[in-house]
């Protein structure tokens, strides 16, 4: 397997791990018509489910006294931008590696979302995300650069330091289902609008086929601290936020225009002709 070039253009911060910041809207495309047929479920209309998440990689130069095959140890991964648990809403990440190691096409079932390999060469590596049901029947296919070795200005390789290249997406849900949105609408991994007090949802129902609930956040994971803290991030939820709630009062003004228009009209004054 060839070593090639990196194809991110890395952020150099002081005593901060090399990374890199791209920041994309990713909206997610309405059930096909089969699949719709089959739900009964209503649609919550102009409304968006936003869900923010991180992807990248995260390696290690282990040393001169490693094989030159195995130089590097590294961690693919896609997690909530916040480190909040993702299985809320994504049920299976597949993980396609180079053709070159074994078993290329790895599958993770639940959280953490991840694996992780050791070697020597840069390669693409792309990650499929599949949605509970009630969510999405789309798949959403990503793609990450793995970057081994720093960039020349950023100094000679470290065991100490490990390379670092995320990227931070908006997965967003339009017109969502009542279920699905009545399931994560107090979910910290997710921003939701506040619907009008007089919109009925129906009663939160369980992910289907998930055995024994392990916790799945990463908060308190063993990389966590090389992780990137999104400043830039930080301000896109903020606007996110305020998108919500402004469809949310869209919504509210639809509803009650809709009650405006089922009134009478009140009669006009005749005319003094």
């Amino acid at each position: 397997m060839p070593h090639t070039s990196s194809l991110s253009s890395p952020r150099n911060q002081p005593d901060v791990p090399e990374s890199a910041v791209k920041l994309h809207r990713l909206v997610m495309g309405r059930s096909t018509d089969d699949s719709e047929k089959k739900i009964s479920n209503r649609r919550v209309k102009d409304v968006e489910i936003c869900v923010p998440i991180s992807y990248g990689t995260i390696s290690f130069w282990l040393g001169r006294k490693a094989s030159e095959s195995q130089s590097h140890k590294w961690t693919v991964y896609v997690r909530g931008a916040t480190n909040e648990d993702l299985s809320v809403v994504i049920r299976r990440a597949v993980f396609q590696l180079h053709p070159s190691f074994n078993n290329p096409m790895r599958v993770v079932d639940s959280p953490p979302f991840e694996i992780s390999e050791c070697g020597w060469g840069e390669f693409e590596i792309a990650i499929t995300l599949y949605f509970h049901s009630d969510v999405c029947d789309k798949q959403l296919d990503l793609f990450h650069h793995l970057k081994l070795y720093p960039e020349e200005e950023s100094g000679p390789q470290s065991t100490k330091k490990p390379v670092v290249v995320e990227s931070y997406n908006e997965i967003v849900f339009p017109d969502p289902l009542d279920t699905f949105f009545a399931r994560v609408k107090d979910h910290p991994a997710v921003i939701v609008p506040r619907l009008p007090a007089s919109f009925n949802l129906p009663a939160p129902v369980p992910i289907e086929n998930v055995k024994e609930k392990k916790r799945g956040d990463t908060k308190d994971h063993p990389l966590s601290q090389w992780f990137v803290n999104f400043s830039e991030a930080d301000e896109l939820l903020k606007l996110a936020t305020a998108r919500q709630q402004v469809q949310a009062h869209i919504v509210k003004l639809r509803r009650q225009l809709s009650v405006i228009d089922g009134l009478p009209r009140p009669l006009k004054p005749a005319s003094d002709d």
